[in-house]
Order: structure tokens, then sequence, then C-alpha cells
């Protein structure tokens, strides 16, 4: 008897949909052990993505499953995360240090994809994860501001690699680390993809789950570099609902699928403004634009974003969003958009590589 209630209690907590990956916990594997004794179920699953945000919300979902099953009276459950690296483009492996790295993009600038990319960041290491966070806008930084960081050098410890700074946690880098605020890039091609590969692949990096790198606007240089020499695990298309905005948009999320880079889904920026007198909520860029171009490219919608005034004032201060209100409904916003790109990009293929030794053949 009790050996067919443990049989009904693992295809009930298996029949879990994850609301974030699209898919049931039995389908991705995370469910560790699901087992009764004398009517005490014990769940243990284990997700693919950092939830902390969310950890009560599957706690219930799992307590609802088992509890339905006849002969459980009690049930334990425990909750956790192991977050794997992902597979990138072909040809291409892991940075050794870097389990996942996330292009932000968007086709046009403008748009609000650097404030996009550093709540992003801090968002995910809220839910539990370690994050760096890469200005990959050469021409433009704008990281060091927002993150409070400007002014600041970065060291070396042995005048060839780079010593990342830090902020609320989270590892970054930006060539306007380098250079003053007032200074002009004024650089050709391949001297910013030199640069971009340097930022990567010469700063000591501590071991990141994620590494998120702030895209500059369409697709020049150093968006075709990314796409085609790092290994990008995943992009986040980032647009507004207006027209001309959307029409750029799709030209990013086409680079990513011809250069094999998955697109996690779309952040729709701006979607409404929200008066800061009287609270009113107006979508004064149209609608559903967002919403339109993912499911015309069959990606997945992450989520929505108010035009807010105290957004853009936390990011000119220093003080992004997600820590300067941790609590607030828009933080709120930017970690549930966060746990759902890590979501998807958990429910994909991982990558094999970082278990295999190299293997060298020498002439004895």
């Amino acid at each position: 008897m009790e050996q067919d209630v443990n049989k009904l209690v693992q295809q009930a907590i298996g029949a879990i949909q994850d609301p974030y990956a699209g898919k049931s916990l039995g389908e991705l594997k995370w469910v560790k052990s699901a087992t009764v004794e004398r009517g005490l179920a014990s769940i243990h699953i284990e997700l693919g993505y950092p939830a902390a945000g969310a950890r009560e919300q599957f706690e219930q979902l799992a307590r609802e499953a088992a509890g339905s099953v006849e002969g459980v009276n009690e049930v334990q459950v425990e909750i956790a995360w192991k977050i794997l690296s992902h597979a990138v483009q072909r040809n291409l492996k892991p940075i050794k240090s870097i389990k996942n790295i996330v292009a932000v993009a968007s086709g046009k600038g403008g748009v609000g994809k650097s404030t996009t990319s550093v709540n992003l960041a801090l968002a995910l290491i809220a839910e539990g994860a370690t994050v760096g966070l890469l200005d990959a806008d050469i021409y433009g930084p704008s990281q060091p501001r927002m993150l409070g960081l400007s002014g600041r050098r970065p060291g070396t410890p042995d005048g060839k690699s780079i010593d990342p700074l830090e902020a609320y946690g989270l590892e970054c880098m930006s060539i306007g680390f380098m250079i003053d605020d007032e200074e002009p890039m004024i650089w050709r091609g391949p001297m910013v993809t030199s640069a971009l590969n340097q930022l990567i692949g010469d700063t000591n990096w501590s071991e990141l789950d994620y590494l998120v790198v702030d895209m500059p606007p369409g697709t020049g240089d150093i968006a075709l570099t990314l796409s085609q020499q790092v290994p990008v695990s995943g992009a986040i298309i980032v647009t507004t609902p207006q027209d001309i905005a959307l029409l750029d948009a799709r030209k990013g999320l086409k680079m990513f699928e011809k250069v094999s880079v998955p697109v996690l889904g779309v952040v729709e920026n701006m979607s409404t403004h929200i008066c800061s007198n009287c609270g009113n909520e107006e979508p004064i860029f149209g609608t559903g634009g967002g919403a339109s171009m993912a499911e015309q490219y069959n990606v997945p919608l992450l989520g929505s974003l108010p035009l807010d005034i105290r957004i853009r004032e936390e990011a000119d201060s220093g003080h992004p969003t997600v820590v300067a209100d941790p609590d607030g409904p828009l933080a709120q916003r930017y970690r549930e958009i966060a746990r759902s790109a890590a979501a998807k990009l958990a429910a994909q293929g991982r990558d094999y590589s970082r278990l295999f030794p190299n293997i060298s053949i020498e002439n004895s």
C-alpha cells in the first residue's frame, strides 16, 4: 500500500508545471526525491535556476500536489537549485569561470536596455545566483554611473589581467572604468572588437553562474563579435511597444537566430507611463507590441516594465531599483523577469564539454 502511495506522490510532484520554465518538474528532472513513510511525504525539488523569490510558491504547489494523494497526512518540502552550464554556439566552449553568458540586446538605443540589464543582473543575485555584468557598449558605457562606480579604476594583479569592480555583490567590467566620463571613443571596428575580447577574456571573473552582457544598440561590430566569438548561452531582447522600436528589435532577434544563440524572450520596457502625481497608468507608446513580437517569433514575453520616473532616478543616482527598493513592486517585476529568463535557459540543453578532459597527442 505504501509503495503505491509513493508512486502516486512521485507522479503528482512530477506533473507540477513550473510556472517559469513552462514544463513539468518531471520532464525537467528537477524532482530529486518524493517518498512517503507513515503518512509523511518528504519532497525534495532541485530547480535549475535561482528562485529565492518563488520558494513559497513551489512549496505550496508541492504541498497541494502531494496532499491530494490518499494516504498522505503531512507534507515536508525542500526547495533548492543548482545552476548548470548550458550549450553555446557550435565550435565555441564556455569560459572556464563562467557557467552562462546572457546577452541583453535591443535593435535601437533609447529603449532602456542598460537600465534593464543592470536591474536583471541584480535581480538574479537577489534570487540566489552569483552574477557579473559586462558593459559591452564601448562607445557609450553607462554601467559605471548606474552602479555608483564612476571615477574608480580597476586594479591589475600581474599587469596583464584586470580585477572587476564590485557593487551590491555584482562584479562589473566596463571600458568606462578606463577612460574619463567625457572622453569620446573614436575607435574603428577592429579596435572595438579587440577591446571587447579583452574585457571578457582578461577580466578575473569569479566563479559566476551568469555573466550578463549589456550590448550596444544595433547589429554592428560588437554584436557580431559577441555572437560569433563569445560563447553565449542565450539572449534577451528589450523593446518598447512602439512600431519603430519593434522593427529594430526584430533585427536583433533575427541576428541571434542566424548565429544559433537561443532567444530566451522579450522584455517590453516602457509599456505604460505611470503619472508621478496621480498614479494613472497610460500606454503612451501603444499596447501589445512586445507580446505580438514574441508570438510572431515563438519566444516568450518575459514581462513588461512601466515608464516610471523612479527607475530613471534610481539608476542615475547609482542605486538601481532592485537594490534601492528591493521589496517594492518595480523590483518584484524585475525579479519575475529574471526568474523567467533563467528558467527558460535552464530548460535548454546542457553543455557537457566541462565533463570531459582535454586530450593531447604527443610524439614519444
